[in-house]
């Protein structure tokens, strides 16, 4: 588990450029996703004012959800529903990459990319994007290789599916709410950024966290 070194500016996108062009994905309008409610989940009027109550303590069932594959009641545990998601399976990492990290494809293949994009609100219009992006490699040793690159800040990054899938604005993930997280072979990265209205720092800092916890799909 690791948390990229340094603030804002050194994520997903070169400057100037765009979050993810548009490519063949199914984009998945979830009508009917699990709502805001139960014990576990906040009020929208509490979820993005101020920091946000009590979400140290729901972030642990939250990882746990997401463990288990259940991105629905991991995030509705931090008080957020899922609106839409885009997903897209591919092969090719060094074209959906750029800086150093790229240049670690060059030399070191992976094996399989899988990549999301979800669109997430509190039911009062405060919106966020979730990316969560899984890269595996031939073995651990070249997974850990690439862990210890793309958690420092600045070296680039794999380029998450743009938020235009979801309908939404294009946006730059920045990399100040990232997290990434390494099982054998494959290593989870997930990044959040706010879309529209106002959605805590701290929130969007536990979206991340859970996200990095959902297995490959």
């Amino acid at each position: 588990m690791a948390r990229r070194i340094g603030g804002r500016g050194g994520g997903s996108d070169p400057a100037g450029g765009k979050g993810g062009a548009v490519v063949a994905a199914a984009v998945v309008a979830l009508a009917g996703a699990a709502g805001i409610g139960g014990e576990a989940a906040l009020s929208a009027s509490t979820a993005t004012s101020g920091s946000t109550p009590g979400l140290q303590a729901r972030k642990a069932d939250s990882k746990k959800n997401a463990r288990d594959g259940d991105a629905d009641n991991a995030l509705n545990r931090l008080g957020m529903r899922i609106r839409k998601k885009a997903v897209k399976q591919d092969l090719e990492c060094l074209t959906n990459s750029f800086g150093q990290v790229r240049e670690f494809f060059l030399h070191t293949p992976c094996t399989a990319l899988d990549r999301w994009v979800l669109a997430v609100d509190d039911g009062a219009g405060n919106v966020a994007v979730v990316s969560v992006v899984w890269v595996s490699f031939g073995d651990r040793a070249r997974t850990k290789r690439f862990e210890r690159l793309i958690d420092v800040y600045g070296t680039g990054d794999v380029r998450p599916l743009g938020a235009a899938l979801l309908d939404l604005a294009d946006i730059r993930f920045t990399a100040a709410h990232y997290w990434s997280e390494t099982r054998g072979n494959t290593i989870t990265i997930a990044e959040s950024e706010p879309a529209t209205g106002h959605v805590e720092p701290d929130l969007l800092d536990a979206m991340t966290e859970v996200a990095a916890q959902l297995p490959r799909p």
